[in-house]
């Protein structure tokens, strides 16, 4: 009798291994049971990527609205800004007369903003409640030079003077605050002047598109910057656009109501996620418990331990990924409601949410697909070369960094592109890929014939290593694992000891799966219903 219990309590478990690992097309000819959760998923995918659209052509408009009015800025309050900035600053000045007229320009610019803007913008209130323009410097506290006689005298302390000009003392004539001693720059031991003012603007054209307008606070900032003392005065100008809930909106028409529509559609996203996220959340926890049930029988038959390649086939990497992407698609909903609802602003946060759950949906379509052996070489080959891959690139890794450390420190002085480390990695990179190589010869500076030389050693060993050693060596890990794949699915892949298991049918009626390599006959019966808690559903 217990011997009769033994095997019934095997075959049991083996049938629901042999299910699990079923694909839903096997599983519903093994049960006839439609396959509403692959429904579900499909459903998903349509709908998130719908809200990706919708709010990827909201975001554009926002993004068009904030860099329409920061171009808007430069050319009203920069004197003669030529609509490109210069390097990383907009423009440069390198007089002393040319530095006090772009100063008084940006500020009449401001006293004048309202009859000569075409935009929709109003002044706004500074960190100090107050509504005007603030101005500092900063300079040494002492500083005698004289560069003929080669002698310095310098306190490199640092004096911050700054004064607030609200438009009753702009409105004033004559200009009592040009004559004012604040004004008299001794740019000798000057560093830096800064003029910093608010606006408030609306961005009408959202109702176009039948959505609700975003007030926009915008933090500009005009620096001119003499910390080299080179006799160039940088000018630096920088628009941080804030959106705030609009204190009062009447607006009529069919505006109001699509919002409504667009707020329901986003609510009808997240309950299906929810429930795609509970559905996959109860999967996983089943699997952990039918390799549970796998581990203890095998001990108590075999006496021994499952290996870790099976331990992890119960883990399924696409559950994981699903209620990744899940999680991410509700919360970015809910950010996105309460956007649309004006009670947030943070479009940064949602759109990478939202972007990366929608990457994710769509790579989770390759699972699908990896039921068919045509389209299964993809994920098999990947899941064979990663490991060899990560190795190799952190050996490349080492030699790229190298690379990167010294170009910056030799070229960084002479060449554009090695300016910085950043620069450095994204000019290397683009190298490896075949991209700007003539221009990245082209363009070092031949100040220095040593430095000069020692450039083109170091471009074309790079160039070499990578492109003719590495980038090949790569190449043929990636192409030796898909060998290896394709031989494994003409020969067949080599058995574990849960594939071993698999095989023992006892049914008469036997399913061969396309898409994986270790199901090399699959029993199917009718199943009760009582024993649905031991089936898992992928």
């Amino acid at each position: 009798m217990a011997h009769h219990d033994s095997e019934m309590k095997e075959e049991s478990l083996r049938e629901d291994l042999k299910f699990y690992f079923m694909s839903p097309c096997e599983k519903y000819q093994a049960r006839r049971q439609i396959p509403w959760k692959l429904g579900l998923q499909i459903l998903k995918i349509v709908m998130v990527t719908i809200q990706l659209v919708r709010f990827g052509l909201s975001n554009q408009l926002v993004v068009a609205f904030k860099e329409d009015n920061t171009v808007a800025f430069k050319h009203l309050f920069l004197k003669g800004y030529s609509g490109t900035d210069e390097d990383d600053y907009s423009c440069s000045v390198y007089t002393q007369e040319d530095v006090y007229e772009s100063i008084f320009f940006a500020i009449n610019q401001y006293y004048h903003l309202k009859d000569i803007a075409l935009g929709t913008l109003g002044y706004g209130e500074n960190e100090d409640n107050r509504i005007g323009l603030k101005v500092c410097k900063q300079c040494y506290k002492k500083e005698s030079m004289f560069p003929s006689n080669e002698t310095l005298n310098i306190d490199n302390d640092i004096e911050l003077d700054c004064v607030h000009l609200d438009l009753q003392a702009l409105s004033k004539d004559p200009p009592d605050w040009k004559n004012s001693s604040f004004f008299r720059l001794e740019f000798y031991r000057l560093l830096q002047v800064e003029i910093s003012f608010h606006l408030k603007g609306i961005d009408l054209q959202t109702i176009h598109s039948r959505e609700l307008p975003d007030c926009y606070v915008f933090q500009n900032t005009v620096i001119f910057d003499n910390k080299a003392h080179s006799g160039k005065i940088k000018i630096y100008f920088d628009s941080d656009a804030r959106i705030e809930e609009c204190k009062d909106l009447n607006i009529f028409g069919s505006t109001q109501k699509n919002a409504q529509y667009v707020l329901a559609f986003d609510a009808f996203v997240i309950v299906i996620c929810l429930a795609s996220l509970i559905l996959c959340t109860r999967s996983i926890f089943l699997a952990l418990r039918l390799r549970k049930r796998f581990l203890n029988f095998f001990l108590e038959k075999y006496k021994r331990r499952v290996c870790d390649a099976d331990r992890w086939e119960f883990i399924n990497g696409w559950y994981v990924l699903v209620i990744i992407s899940d999680l991410m698609t509700i919360v970015g909903s809910i950010l996105k409601m309460e956007i649309k609802a004006k009670n947030l602003a943070n479009y940064d946060l949602c759109s990478i949410l939202l972007g990366t759950s929608t990457l994710f949906v769509w790579v989770g379509v390759i699972r699908y697909l990896g039921y068919f052996q045509a389209y299964n070489v993809l994920i098999l080959t990947m899941q064979a070369s990663l490991p060899k891959v990560l190795r190799f690139c952190a050996c490349a890794g080492m030699i790229y960094l190298g690379y990167t450390f010294c170009g910056w420190i030799v070229l960084g002085p002479y060449h554009d592109k090695f300016e910085n480390l950043n620069t450095v990695a994204e000019c290397l990179f683009s190298l490896v890929n075949g991209d700007d190589m003539f221009a990245t010869f082209a363009q070092i500076q031949q100040k220095s014939i040593l430095v000069w030389l020692f450039s083109r050693l170091y471009l074309y060993s790079f160039i070499s290593l990578f492109i003719y050693m590495i980038l090949s060596l790569f190449i043929a890990l990636i192409t030796d694992s898909y060998d290896t794949i394709k031989k494994f699915q003409k020969n067949g892949f080599p058995e574990t000891d849960l594939q071993e298991f698999l095989k023992e049918c006892s049914s008469k009626e036997e399913y061969q799966k396309e898409s994986s390599a270790f199901l090399s006959c699959i029993c199917c019966r009718k199943r009760k219903r009582s024993d649905d808690h031991l089936i898992l559903i992928n």
